[in-house]
This record gives C-alpha cells, sequence and structure tokens, in this order.
C-alpha cells in the first residue's frame, strides 16, 4: 500500500522531426537509455556513451519505482523550473526524440523541450497540457527541421515531479524492418473486459524516410478450447506504448474461425511497433477454458509478407473474470482483495470501495463485498458491507474505511470482516496521521462485522480498538486479506502495529470463543507489515509478511498464539518480493497431505509477475516446477487465495483500480 504511483498513467511521447538525409543507409539511433546500467544518484553531471547528462542544485535524479516494475528513470522532483540539460557530443541532425512520461494531471504544471540551434533556444515541444491531458497515454508528433547539439527538459510540477524513461534520439535513415515478434502475454483473457492482450506483435522500425505501411495481420486460434467462447476479434496499435485506447483500433474480423484476417492501414513509426488482438468473451464462457491464439504473418502495403518469429515461451491464456473494474457503481477504484470460502461452498470477495480517489485512507471509501455461489463462474451484484456514514458528524470522506481481511468460522460458518476506520484528519494519510490513544477521535479503530447467513446480510460495524490496541501504539489494524480458524476451533485474524517509537510490527489476533471477545499476540519482528497466517500440521502458526526491508519474505512461528516468535529457517531467504502484500493458504490433500499455496509478484524489481508457488514441506522449500506465473504486467500486486473445492484454487488480484479473479486446477501446479 502507500503506493507513490496512484493514478499516475503512463504517457509516450513521440517527437518527429522531418529533415532531408542524404546517408539514408546509416542507422537512425543517435542515443538509447532506459536508464539501467546508470547509479542511483542525484545528478549534476553524467557522461554517458556519447551524450553528457547535465543539471544543477540537484533537481532531478536517477531513481528506481519500488513497486511499478518498469526500474530506473529520470526523476524531475516537484518544484518551479527543475532544468536537465541532454548535450550532445556532435551537432547531429535530429529527427525523432521518443521517451515515456509519467506525471499527475495538476493545475501548475509545465513541461517544455528545447533543442539549442546555433547557440539559441528555440522551443520545440510544448507539452503542458498533453502530458496531463485526460491522464491516458497519448503519442504526440511534432514536424521540425533543425539540426540540435543540446536538448532542454524544463519541468514546472508542484505536486509530485514527473517521471521520464525510455528515451531515444534519432538522425535521418532509411526506414527498414529490424525483427517482426509475436507472443501471448502470460495474461488472462477476461470476461467483462471489452479489451484483452491475447497477442502481442512487435515491429520494430529503424530509420523514418521511406516510411513502411501495414494493411493487415492473419492469425489462429489453435489451442483454444471452445470459439463459442468468443464474440469479438480486434487489433489495436499503440505504438511504441504497451498501454492500448480503444481509439487505437486498427480493424476487426467480421467472423470468428480458426484462421481470420483483419484488415487495416497503419503507417510504422521509429522504433516498436506494437500492435496487440484482442478477444471479448462471451458471457457465458467457461473458466476451465483456454484461450490460444498465434499470428502468422503480416501485410505490407507494398506487397511483402512478413511472418513474426512466435516466443517460444508462448502458452494459452486463461479464461478470468475482471470482478471489479474502475469507475463501476461510481467507484474510481477497488484494491485490497480478501477472499474465502464459505462452508457451502459459497465465494465472498471483499475489497476497498475507493469512490473518488485510488490512494489509501484517508477518503471516501467502504467495504465492499462480492459473492458467487457457483464457483466462482458468476457473481452477484456489489453490495457495500461496512460504511461508517457520517459518524461524529463528519463527512463520508473523514469516515473511511478499508483493507478488509475476512474469516470463516468452520464450527458454525460466521464471516467475519475486519477493517480499519480512520476518523476525522481530512487529506491525511492514515499510516501516519493515526496518533496514540483508543478513541476514533485520536486513533484508527479496529472494526469487524459478520454475517450468519452466508454472506446475504451483514450486521452493523462491531469496534474492538479497546480489546486489542495499546494506548501508546500509534497505529493498529488487521493484514488484510484473509483469516483462519485453527483445528481446535480459535478464530485468528493477521495483524499489524505501530509501536510506541512509529515502529511497524505483524502479528495476529484471535478469539477462542467465536468473535465475543478478542486478544493480540506481540510483535514478531520489527518493520513487518502485512502478513497472512496458515497453522502447520505440528499446530505451529506460520507468519509469513510484508518485509519494508525489500527483497524477500519474513516466515516466523508461534506455538502459543503469538506471545513468543520464532524465526523460520525460510525467513528473508526463499520467497522474493518487491515490498507488497501476499497470500498463503493450507490445504489437506488427500494423496500429499499438507500443501502451502503462495501468491504474489515474483519479483524484487517491481510488481509484476504474480505467481502461485507451491509447498509440500511445510514451507521450506517452493520448487519451480511447482509455479504457475499468471500476470506478467505492471499492477497494484495483492492477491488473495481460496481453496474453492479438492481440485481448484481461486485467486482475485489486483490490476491497476481492478480486481481479477482466476479459477485454477490445482494440476496445473502439481
Amino acid at each position: 500500500m502507500r503506493n507513490l504511483f496512484k493514478q499516475i498513467f503512463f504517457l509516450t511521447i513521440v517527437t518527429i522531426l522531418s529533415v532531408s538525409c542524404t546517408e539514408e543507409e546509416r542507422k537512425s539511433t543517435i542515443y538509447s537509455t532506459n536508464f539501467e546500467d546508470f547509479e542511483n544518484q542525484i545528478i549534476s553531471e553524467i557522461k554517458h556513451e556519447n551524450v553528457r547528462w547535465v543539471a544543477k542544485d540537484s533537481v532531478v535524479e536517477i531513481s528506481e519505482r519500488e513497486k511499478s516494475g518498469y526500474g530506473q528513470y529520470l526523476h524531475f522532483f516537484k518544484g518551479k523550473n527543475k532544468v536537465a540539460r541532454l548535450e550532445l557530443d556532435n551537432e547531429e541532425d535530429v529527427v525523432a526524440i521518443q521517451f515515456r512520461a509519467m506525471a499527475i494531471k495538476q493545475a501548475d504544471f509545465k513541461f517544455r523541450i528545447e533543442g539549442l540551434v546555433q547557440g539559441d533556444w528555440i522551443e520545440i515541444y510544448n507539452g503542458d497540457e498533453e502530458i496531463i491531458a485526460k491522464n491516458r497515454v497519448v503519442n504526440v508528433h511534432i514536424d521540425v527541421d533543425k539540426n540540435l547539439s543540446q536538448i532542454k527538459f524544463l519541468v514546472t510540477s508542484e505536486e509530485m515531479g514527473v517521471f521520464l524513461d525510455d528515451i531515444n534520439i534519432y538522425r535521418a535513415a532509411k526506414s527498414t524492418i529490424e525483427s517482426v515478434n509475436s507472443r501471448q502475454p502470460v495474461l488472462p483473457t477476461l470476461k467483462r473486459k471489452e479489451i484483452n492482450k491475447v497477442v502481442q506483435i512487435n515491429i520494430k522500425i529503424d530509420g523514418n524516410l521511406d516510411p513502411v505501411s501495414v494493411e493487415s495481420f492473419d492469425f489462429n486460434l489453435n489451442g483454444t478450447t471452445n470459439l463459442k467462447d468468443i464474440s469479438q476479434l480486434q487489433l489495436y496499435y499503440s505504438g511504441n506504448s504497451k498501454h492500448i485506447q480503444k481509439e487505437d483500433l486498427f480493424g476487426s474480423s467480421e467472423s470468428i474461425d480458426s484462421n481470420f484476417s483483419i484488415k487495416g492501414n497503419r503507417q510504422l513509426q521509429t522504433g516498436d511497433n506494437f500492435f496487440w488482438l484482442s478477444v471479448k468473451l462471451d458471457e457465458a464462457s467457461d473458466l476451465s477454458h483456454k484461450i490460444g491464439a498465434e499470428c502468422l504473418s503480416v501485410n505490407l502495403t507494398n506487397g511483402k509478407l512478413l511472418h513474426p518469429l512466435t516466443d517460444s515461451l508462448s502458452h494459452t491464456q486463461r479464461i478470468g473474470i475482471a470482478l471489479r473494474q474502475a469507475g463501476e457503481d461510481d467507484v474510481q477504484t477497488y484494491r485490497i482483495p480478501g477472499l474465502a470460502t464459505t462452508n457451502n461452498g459459497t465465494l465472498i470477495g471483499v475489497y476497498d470501495n475507493r469512490y473518488k480517489q485510488g490512494t489509501d485512507l484517508q477518503g471516501d471509501i467502504d467495504i465492499g463485498m462480492s459473492r458467487s455461489t457457483d464457483g466462482g463462474h458468476t457473481w452477484e451484484a456489489m453490495k457495500p458491507i461496512i460504511d461508517m456514514g457520517e459518524f461524529g458528524g463528519k463527512p463520508q470522506d473523514e469516515n473511511g474505511i478499508g483493507d478488509p481481511s475476512l474469516l470463516v468460522d468452520r464450527a458454525n460458518n460466521t464471516i467475519w470482516v475486519a477493517g480499519v476506520w480512520a476518523h476525522g484528519h481530512p487529506g491525511k494519510r492514515n499510516w501516519w496521521a493515526s496518533k496514540p490513544g483508543i478513541s476514533p477521535e485520536k486513533t484508527s479503530q479496529f472494526v469487524i462485522a459478520k454475517s450468519e447467513d452466508d454472506g446475504l446480510t451483514w450486521s452493523e460495524p462491531i469496534n474492538i480498538t479497546s480489546q486489542i490496541k495499546k494506548a501508546g501504539w500509534y497505529l493498529l489494524l488487521q493484514g488484510p486479506g484473509k483469516g483462519i480458524t485453527l483445528k481446535d476451533g480459535t478464530l485468528v485474524f493477521p495483524a499489524q502495529f505501530k509501536d510506541e517509537k512509529e515502529m511497524p510490527h505483524s502479528t495476529i489476533i484471535y478469539s477462542k470463543d467465536h468473535g465475543k471477545t478478542w486478544n493480540i499476540g506481540t510483535g514478531a519482528k520489527e518493520n513487518t507489515t502485512e502478513a497472512q497466517v496458515v497453522e502447520l500440521d505440528d499446530g505451529r502458526l506460520m507468519l509469513n509478511m510484508r518485509d519494508n526491508r525489500g527483497g524477500s519474505r519474513s516466515v516466523y512461528t508461534t506455538t502459543d498464539l503469538g506471545k513468543n516468535w520464532t524465526a523460520h529457517e525460510t525467513s528473508r531467504k526463499s520467497l522474493i518480493e518487491p515490498v507488497c502484500m501476499a497470500s498463503l493458504i493450507s490445504f489437506n490433500h488427500p494423496g500429499k497431505g499438507q500443501i502451502l499455496f503462495f501468491s504474489n509478484p515474483n519479483s524484487t524489481k517491481g510488481r509484476t509477475n504474480i505467481t502461485v508457488k507451491t509447498s509440500f514441506d511445510q514451507g521450506k522449500t517452493w520448487p519451480e516446477e511447482n509455479q504457475l506465473e499468471i500476470y506478467e504486467d505492471a499492477c497494484a500486486g495483492y492477491s488473495c487465495m481460496t481453496l474453492i473445492d479438492e481440485n481448484h484454487i481461486g485467486i482475485l488480484y489486483e490490476g491497476y483500480s481492478e480486481l481479477y479473479f482466476e479459477k485454477i486446477n490445482i494440476n496445473e501446479l502439481f
């Protein structure tokens, strides 16, 4: 959580400058960088390849987005008139500048590019409106005819600065095709989603003179379980960005057959040219089915036929459901999934309804619920189940509640949902605004609600803060994710608190009387936060924790409900992470004994590559052959799993502002 990049949208900017060139055969690239070979540092003057980066007064740095999954980047600090210069070794007939930019829509914003021409600075691009317009990806083309020796970036951004990446500078050269590649991304094909990335085709072009154009693509649907699952086939073009917009449509197929073509017309630009086959699914499509597709050929307007090189790692996509999409039911952002299966086999999904913002509390946030009675194939309408209203005479945006965790009492099928309630401190992040004390006016509240009819109706909120929080602690809240019922009937929620020194600790809370009263354990380890818990075969509780040190998970065990903790042999060794919430569940397999399943972004760089992992030895090892990657793209990264039946796992996880559900056959894991 506390994700710096909520509501930040990735924008690709391409500035094309047309000039004549007699050396048509030379390579077009003057300079290219993604900043990965730079050291993380504030820039004053850096020589890199054939250019020099210059900035004064500590206004720009090379840094790394800890959660975005895009690696290192150039960061202009927030404030007025931040300037960085790119000096070329020689004056060049620059014809193209490409880069990726990130900014948030704001009132006081300026983004300009100037070029040094014969000793004078001349504006070559004004992005004041373009970069933040509609908070979406946009390709910008500007025609200029100049020889440049330096390029200057000028930024005013009062809220959070600007982020640039993947900078490419080109000279004039004859347009040639460098490569044509095709693959099926490791992503689901989602029901209820208008655009799905089923096949990615990248045509890489060097040069801009005598540009190449595409007129059609040929595909097959080999590997698709049932063509009747598909209701529409479309092809999109996104330039050098991997973000698709509806207006980027290249063409559609008039029929849904095993082999089909899509016609259109698109001139290719210098660098990457991404095309995407999108499949829209029929509402009746089966979650056990797969969507397979392949690009066979690309037809150019000059009569040439290209055959893409298909990635050997391409594989069919699992059908899933876009359970909650941004903007549905007047909710801007859905985040923080919890998922459980009741004794009746009903699936209960819970999450934040962030009505007006993508950021964490404080804000207008309630806990919402989705319910399925057929193993996740269909879901009832979303229902808010915990809403603190206008408590204390304060508005909804000063009574937010979120970060849900849920558990099912296996003795009586009561479903419990826990949330953290923030009262007051408008506009401030609750992680920092909550202070020592017990009352809502001073500190965040630990609130629970219950359903005794399989999730159909829910109780009023029950405040248990005074039972479990020490007055000196700054903050106490649940997992989030899910809790468990122990073999002896004890109910256990994972939890976290910030102690008297504001140091966070993972822990547990528990009830031995079916939720009437609650107790809390001690902190398992300093500087850990969101955790998940399972009961091992020998009765120990294993707490798997997000560790703010980054890089890997901390894992501790307890034999006395959290009074004492012992580091597990795998702690900070076996399970990598980018600092993010994760999911951990247990399954007593009839043939293999207790199996643990774990899911999180399988990366140390960013929230990408959500992967389900399997352990057959109480969490000591997680063999690679028993892992299943399900979502490769950058995302918010949180996930929660549940055992649907003895053959299937359900997983509810985050995209950006959205929640996706997949039903996984455990045979895919072993």
